[in-house]
């Protein structure tokens, strides 16, 4: 079975962003890049929020393109151009986009079948919501939770209405000393 991999940036406090959607307070750079790279690269399918997909889909497909492209601008752009994407949107049905699947409704059933589909892993970057919602039907399998060394007091929760105790194995923990994130990958038990 296919399984679904959550990349997420927090804060120490759990926040995913600020109460207006402010991600300015997460550290990237070449070295989180590099090594969020390694298990991208081991995924055929993007998950995303519409949110997340729009802010996607306006960079990426054409980030290698512009002048002076970052090593991972380069990366990333001809990834996410291979990959299949599936966004989870009431907004957007009926968009008609290659490589790219709406999904407005039974998103219960229809990710459950996705994940008994032959492929590689289904990775969902950002995208607290659907991230929530796909954690009450128990469908995320894994956890990178990239803790920022930052408090931000107030904003959007990572985790908010988990209705049960969720187990959680800790399979590894990264530091990048340079930014001071860690990066925790968790499994459900």
């Amino acid at each position: 079975m296919r399984r679904i991999v959550s990349f997420m940036h927090v804060s120490l406090d759990g926040f995913v962003a600020g109460p207006a959607g402010e991600m300015d307070w997460i550290s990237v750079g070449d070295e989180i890049f590099d090594f969020a790279a390694q298990r991208t690269n081991e995924a055929d399918t993007a998950l995303y929020g519409r949110i997340t997909y729009e802010l996607m889909d306006g960079y990426w497909p054409t980030a290698a393109d512009h002048p002076n492209p970052s090593k991972h601008d380069i990366e990333h752009s001809q990834w996410y151009n291979n990959v299949d994407k599936i966004v989870l949107s009431n907004t957007l049905k009926g968009l008609k986009k290659d490589k790219t699947t709406v999904i407005s409704d039974d998103i219960a059933g229809k990710i459950s079948a996705l994940k008994q589909l032959p492929g590689k892993e289904i990775i969902m970057f950002g995208s607290p919501g659907a991230t929530q919602s796909l954690m009450q039907h128990q469908l995320v399998d894994e956890f990178w939770l990239f803790v920022n060394p930052v408090l931000i007091g107030e904003g959007i929760p990572l985790f908010k209405n988990i209705r049960e105790r969720v187990g959680l194995k800790l399979l590894a923990s990264t530091s990048f000393p340079d930014s001071g994130v860690v990066c925790l990958h968790y499994e459900k038990k």
